[in-house]
């Protein structure tokens, strides 16, 4: 019995051991640099589009397994507008809203021809890829687009001041970084310890050790990653955006009808019908969100870069399906969660920064990303065969 338990908590948390163990393999062969606060921080901010583009990615492949190749292109698209319209002096406000909605008439018009006319999504956008990233470059006239927008700087995350201010002062340490997460780790505590009364009440069986040991570990890291960048400079902006993004979708795809239907669709999508779901509304929704987070990509990336140019945005669908792939979601649909995304992302991450860190060029690190793709992927088909 305990052997079971044992193998069924590293199949379960295959991926957070994984994570852990590249970090201390990184720690060793950097001398400790990818630990150092600076790291840490361009870590979050560099990586900022793949958290927000995974979490759409994940509402895609939750409805049976499909992707969306197109976004990339759209944030690029995205990027361009909002440059555009910054550079003519229009409010910081307008031109979010603005990319934002382009973004989501993306999703929608794509949606459209996925839920209604039944073209493949992989074939639908494919053609949205090469679509949007003619019409980027047409946009921008082939050239790059500066943005001197200071307030859309700092408040998306881009440049030396974009940090949340220190509201509690502190001696060399950024007081206000470390206690929103201390904060944030009891939230988690309280959150695990609600869900598992509701559980026992219900009669439902959990692996309490397993979960309890998963709970120490995301507060020991969270309260870790607080002190580091309390080091630094504290909150960047871009963490911040991060967090609501997931925050959001987490709640979503836990506690709401349109979350419970994008599992039930990939879990089997003619038993959702027959129950009087409408299936392509679901497909619909899944592909809009989509273009509205690749909208909101674009700010942050937009806001990082400090400019746009018609080559940005080229791998990020590589990115975000690899993050959802690694952190668990199932190529066959039906499976995965934002914690999972959270793991995932973060982990592609730490494998880029360490890599570059140690001077191993981008070819190798692309090699490697694939090898840990193909892996995570193997195990999600191998215990598939198990369980069938």
């Amino acid at each position: 019995m305990g052997d079971n338990a044992a193998v069924n908590f590293f199949k379960k948390y295959t991926m957070v051991i994984a994570l852990v163990l590249v970090i201390i393999v990184f720690s060793i062969t950097t001398n400790g640099k990818i630990l150092f606060a600076q790291n840490i921080n361009n870590l979050i901010s560099q990586n900022g589009y793949v958290f927000v583009l995974a979490t759409g990615m994940l509402c895609c492949i939750l409805t049976g397994g499909n992707i969306d190749l197109s976004v990339g292109s759209v944030v690029c698209f995205t990027m361009g507008i909002g440059a555009l319209m910054l550079k003519a002096g229009i409010p910081t406000g307008v031109a979010v809203l603005a990319m934002l909605l382009v973004g989501l008439l993306v999703g929608m018009f794509q949606g459209f021809w996925i839920a209604w006319v039944s073209v493949p999504p992989f074939i639908a956008t494919l053609a949205g890829m090469y679509a949007f990233r003619g019409l980027s470059n047409v946009v921008l006239g082939g050239l790059s687009v500066g943005v001197g927008n200071e307030t859309y700087l700092r408040m998306f995350g881009g440049g030396a001041d974009c940090y949340l201010p220190d509201f509690i002062g502190g001696d060399g340490i950024n007081m206000t970084c470390l206690a929103c997460g201390v904060i944030i780790a009891v939230i988690v505590i309280f959150m695990q310890l609600r869900s598992q009364s509701i559980r026992k009440k219900l009669g439902i069986q959990s692996q309490a050790a397993g979960e309890l040991i998963q709970t120490i570990i995301i507060c020991a890291l969270i309260i870790w990653i607080s002190y580091k960048l309390a080091q630094y400079k504290g909150i960047p902006s871009v963490l911040v955006w991060i967090a609501l993004v997931l925050l959001i979708y987490g709640y979503i795809t836990r506690n709401t009808a349109i979350g419970r239907y994008l599992y039930a669709v990939g879990g089997n999508e003619k038993a959702t019908r027959l129950s009087g779901v409408n299936t392509k509304m679901v497909y619909f929704l899944a592909y809009a969100n989509m273009g509205l987070l690749a909208g909101f990509a674009g700010v942050l990336v937009l806001a990082r870069a400090g400019h746009a140019e018609p080559t940005y945005g080229q791998g990020y669908e590589m990115d975000a399906i690899a993050a959802c792939f690694i952190g668990g979601a199932s190529a066959y649909g039906g499976v995965g969660e934002i914690t999972g995304v959270i793991i995932g992302a973060a982990l592609m991450g730490v494998i880029n920064q360490g890599m570059s860190i140690m001077g191993i060029s981008a070819n190798y690190q692309s090699a490697v990303k694939g090898i840990v793709l193909l892996i995570a992927v193997l195990v999600d088909v191998v215990t598939k065969k198990e369980n069938a």
